[in-house]
């Protein structure tokens, strides 16, 4: 089990945290692995298979609520996957399956701070 994912630093007026996961190496551009709006910004994080403290899930590239694992096509190369989370001051206007992009256009205006890691992953 790998330890919690930690934030901290979250500056005042933060309303929500939204934490993205994409990959923008996908053959048919980018492709959603997890999208999670409405997070506490009070939480201190949120542990290995659960969904952050008060978070929504989206439906990812796959069609299914919740984080989709890494699954690059076979001799692809190595895929990056870029998780950023933001700090924003109002709930985001997405509906129905948002797309990258949608979510990228969402936050511009309402971001107060944001934070990124990318990993790297091939099969």
């Amino acid at each position: 089990m790998s330890p919690p994912l930690i934030w901290s630093g979250v500056p005042e007026g933060t309303l929500e945290l939204v934490l993205l996961c994409e990959d923008p190496d996908a053959p048919g551009g980018s492709f959603l692995h997890w999208l999670v709006t409405g997070i506490d910004p009070r939480s201190s994080g949120v542990a290995e298979g659960e969904r952050p403290p008060g978070g929504q899930e989206w439906p990812n590239g796959f069609g299914r609520l919740g984080w989709g694992r890494p699954m690059p096509p076979p001799g692809h190369g190595a895929h990056r996957y870029v998780f950023r989370l933001w700090a924003v001051s109002e709930s985001l206007p997405l509906r129905g399956r948002p797309t990258v992009d949608a979510v990228h256009h969402a936050v511009q205006g309402r971001e107060l701070a944001s934070g990124l890691l990318v990993g790297t992953y091939e099969r």
